[in-house]
């Protein structure tokens, strides 16, 4: 991976956090009544917190821009992320508001139900947000999560030069399409992809999307990996992650986006970048407790030169 002639990447994440509840269960439960789990675990978590958190954990330096509330919650909040090794200056405690807490439920596969609840006394307005410490970083990471956080970021991120970056799963269409034309590499999830494409398949969603927006554009598939579009040569490419046996996939997607956009920072090729992102991912779900399971970067590294090994 380069690494900017040796230089710490610096990357803002602006988006969601939250304290989660984690509960790992035999099955999901199909209907009302009482299920006892195995494991339990409580953490910070949120898109781009968890976002962040991965990019201190592989070796860069992150920023996040979040809300909270003015509760013991959004202290816990806090307390967790810079435990992680983010800085959480730029958080704001919200009078009067609810922390945002989610509960998560994970099977046995790996598959989990999460139930968030954000509270809209958290506000809307950006206009608190330190948007030259955007322009300062090397790259900018956003979820959709925060419209209006999100929008000032990508811009002040672009019309620094720098690449902004948009995680963009599940939510209102409008909201997605919107900051989507503000990125400049765009990785959707894949329910994201085909819900505001309209297609069937990741590579028909890249080639349906790629009339709309001008950035980068990829759909993350889970163990199918991730498709990307080269707008050169009109073609879907597509890069499988390492077969690893999931315990918990919650978080996973947030450490990709975190991978991904600081290995971009840091100046990788987009194949470099995502084999990168892929590792990283596919490593957090062998364990229990969501971005607790966050690779380092020399686990990742070595997995990619196994796999270069195998495949030479």
């Amino acid at each position: 991976m380069p690494e900017s002639a040796g230089k710490i990447v610096h990357v803002v994440c602006c988006g969601a956090s939250s304290f989660d509840s984690i509960f790992q269960l035999d099955s999901l439960p199909s209907g009302p009544g009482k299920v006892l789990p195995s494991r339990v675990t409580e953490v910070a978590h949120g898109m781009a917190a968890s976002a962040a958190a991965a990019i201190a954990k592989l070796g860069g330096r992150s920023a996040l821009l979040s809300r909270v509330g003015d509760d013991a919650i959004g202290e816990r909040i806090v307390a967790d992320l810079t435990a992680a090794g983010i800085d959480c200056r730029f958080i704001r405690r919200a009078q009067g508001a609810r922390s945002p807490i989610s509960t998560v439920l994970i099977d046995r596969h790996g598959e989990r139900l999460v139930v968030p609840y954000y509270d809209p006394a958290l506000g809307q307005d950006p206009s608190w947000l330190p948007l030259e410490l955007v322009a300062r970083a090397d790259a900018a990471l956003v979820d959709i999560r925060w419209p209006e956080g999100a929008a000032a970021v990508l811009k002040a991120a672009r019309a620094a030069g720098r690449p902004a970056v948009l995680d963009a799963d599940t939510g209102p269409a409008g909201v997605t399409a919107e900051l989507a034309a503000l990125a400049t590499h765009i990785v959707f999830s894949e329910p994201a992809a085909l819900a505001l494409s309209g297609a069937s398949s990741p590579s028909a969603a890249l080639h349906a999307l790629a009339g709309r927006f001008t950035g980068f554009l990829a759909v993350t598939a889970g163990p199918e990996g991730c498709f990307w579009l080269d707008r050169d040569k009109n073609q879907v490419e597509q890069l499988r992650p390492p077969a690893v046996e999931a315990v918990d996939t919650l978080a996973a997607g947030d450490v990709f986006h975190g991978a991904f956009t600081l290995a971009i920072a840091e100046g990788a090729p987009i194949p470099q970048a995502i084999a990168f992102a892929n590792v990283a991912a596919a490593l957090k779900c062998r364990s229990f407790g969501g971005r607790l399971g966050t690779p380092d970067r020399t686990e990742v590294e070595a997995m990619l030169s196994r796999a270069k090994r195998v495949q030479a």
